[in-house]
């Protein structure tokens, strides 16, 4: 892909894969495996690789205005609604309808291809398992390859588990949730499957494999209208969305299916797409299933849009709520907008986890839930994420409770009140104190998951909540914007500025204190101190990386043992 070489260290092309049946010009990089072999067949790296040329320009493009949209903010600029879509804005028409097997979606779990999760999480009672390849997941060449396998295996109802600690056998309900995957964005690259030379996108990757392979089991075994569903990342303008119905227009065209067999919901979860929901929405109308509230890469947006806005400072993270009035107004908007539209508009991610050996503090935790979560039916949402299954059961009965007894809220629930939402509404910044401890606990979450991160692990419990990529770029780039502007803490911090001297200490320290509580041993023998290097580089960085898994992907495709050799 266009682009995409300076991203990622490629080494000089030469064909590395003994035993891939790679069609022209696709090279294999990632170590041959007999199961990797029966997902990358020659027809399916076709089929990649004529995704690839197909939108590889289009997608650079996209790459570009986001490059020129950041520059604008840099100078100044705030994003805002686009004059030249208003008549779109304000005209009457509809998406496809949700076809019946999505008509409830109330509680939605989340969670990495990992097999015994992918079992555990189509168990779980919830409406909808979305299986992610984004946020949640390490991407090394083995997590992609049997991430792949594990879902092939979930729609052929095959896939089982034997969990030899437990000696327990892990096989999947009679009743199962609804499977949406979640492919990369656009941003992020695939090194170890080259097109032409090139790395390929990680998305097309993602979405290319899982329907080649399962387009047809979903039709054979459950009929039209029952998928393959998709959940699509990261956007930031419309432009995104139409790449996305094309690939997916391209992809029925190829499989000889009806335009629309493909649905998928879209993550608003950064700030300039929130100012572009409807023409999103326009874009994949014939596709589209609804919009989510993303809500922990959308503060990780806002920080990154306004970088170059001294004015714009968060407060600690944990105050970067809902109840802050330019989250509560993203909500309202988009519930508004989706149910205007006639599809789904979803809640956010609930990332308590059960705190098992305190059944106060797990009944405290479970109680925010449940707030959290009332809050959001009440004000329009049709259903709502969870990170644990052990969440799931109180999600429902809230959701259940004021529903109405509706499988949704689409055309009961519209917010008129939402239509006075203005942009500077959603641009409002978030109230609260900067503190110490705020400064402590983003370094510490912070170097700890991209430490799990580097071993393959995208999805880390810490401190009773699940973290994933969104949560660590909230720390690192509320660090970053914190150290740049040299911000003066409230609280304990009275009078002290977060400057580069005082963070290397902080890091010091919480590195001394990740040590005593992972123990001796396990640190020893994890990847802290490389993630730490990783962290605090980016945290300190002159200029703001947009993403910090671009960085440290570089570790684990050239330097992963589970790569680094076969490169």
């Amino acid at each position: 892909m266009v682009g995409f070489e300076n991203l990622v260290e490629v080494p000089p092309m030469r064909k590395t894969t003994v035993g891939y049946d790679c069609p022209e010009g696709v090279d294999i990089r990632g170590r041959y495996d007999a199961e990797f072999a029966s997902i990358l067949t020659r027809d399916a790296l076709q089929f990649v690789a004529s995704l690839q040329r197909q939108f590889a320009s289009h997608i650079s493009y996209a790459m570009d205005c986001r490059k020129e949209a950041k520059l604008r903010y840099n100078r100044g600029a705030l994003p805002a609604f686009d004059p030249a879509t208003n008549p779109l804005r304000h005209a009457d028409w509809l998406c496809a309808p949700p076809p019946p097997a999505l008509a409830d979606r109330r509680v939605e779990i989340t969670g990495p291809v990992e097999r015994k999760m992918v079992i555990n999480a189509l168990n779980s009672g919830a409406k909808v398992f979305m299986a992610d390849f984004e946020d949640a997941l390490a991407p090394n060449w083995e997590n992609l390859m049997r991430g792949h396998i594990n879902l092939r295996d979930a729609v052929r109802g095959t896939i089982s588990y034997h969990d030899k600690a437990r000696n327990r056998v892990y096989k999947l309900n009679e009743q199962t949730a609804k499977l949406f995957v979640r492919p990369r964005g656009w941003h992020l690259p695939e090194a170890h499957v080259l097109i032409d030379g090139r790395p390929t996108a990680g998305c097309l990757v993602d979405f290319g494999l899982y329907f080649f392979h399962n387009w047809s089991a979903f039709r054979r075994n459950q009929g039209q209208g029952f998928g393959p569903f998709f959940y699509l990342p990261k956007m930031e303008h419309s432009r995104e969305a139409r790449i996305w119905n094309n690939v997916f227009t391209a992809a029925e065209k190829m499989a000889g299916i009806e335009n629309g067999s493909i649905r998928a919901t879209v993550l608003i979860e950064t700030l300039p797409a929130v100012f572009q929901m409807d023409e999103i929405l326009y874009e994949l109308r014939e596709h589209s299933v609804g919009l989510n509230c993303g809500r922990w890469d959308y503060i990780f947006s806002y920080v990154k849009t306004f970088q170059a806005h001294p004015d714009r400072l968060l407060p600690d993270r944990v105050l970067v709520g809902m109840g802050q009035h330019f989250m509560r107004s993203y909500s309202d908007l988009l519930i508004r907008t989706c149910h205007r539209r006639g599809v789904h508009a979803m809640g956010g991610m609930a990332a308590q986890i059960p705190i098992r050996d305190d059944p106060s503090a797990n009944e405290a935790a479970l109680e925010l839930v449940r707030k959290d979560k009332l809050r959001e039916v009440l004000a329009g949402h049709d259903g709502t994420w969870a990170a644990h299954p052990g969440l799931i059961p109180a999600i429902a009965e809230v959701f259940d409770a004021h529903m109405g007894g509706g499988p949704n809220q689409i055309y009961s629930a519209k917010r008129e009140d939402a239509a006075g939402v203005q942009a500077e509404d959603l641009l409002q910044t978030p109230r609260g104190v900067r503190s110490m401890e705020g400064l402590r606990l983003n370094t510490r979450v912070g170097i700890q998951y991209v430490a799990a991160w580097l071993t393959g692990s995208g999805s880390v419990p810490l401190y009773n909540l699940m973290e994933d990529a969104a949560t660590a770029e909230i720390s690192r780039v509320q660090n970053w914007q914190w150290l740049k502007y040299e911000v003066e803490l409230d609280g304990d911090g009275l009078g002290v500025r977060v400057t580069a001297e005082l963070f290397g200490r902080v890091v010091e320290e919480e590195m001394e204190r990740i040590e005593r509580e992972v123990g001796k041993e396990r640190f020893s023998k994890g990847m802290y101190r490389e993630a730490c290097k990783i962290f605090a580089r980016q945290c300190t960085a002159p200029t703001l990386d947009d993403f910090l898994t671009l960085d440290a992907y570089n570790h684990i495709v050239v330097h992963h043992p589970l790569a680094s050799s076969r490169l």
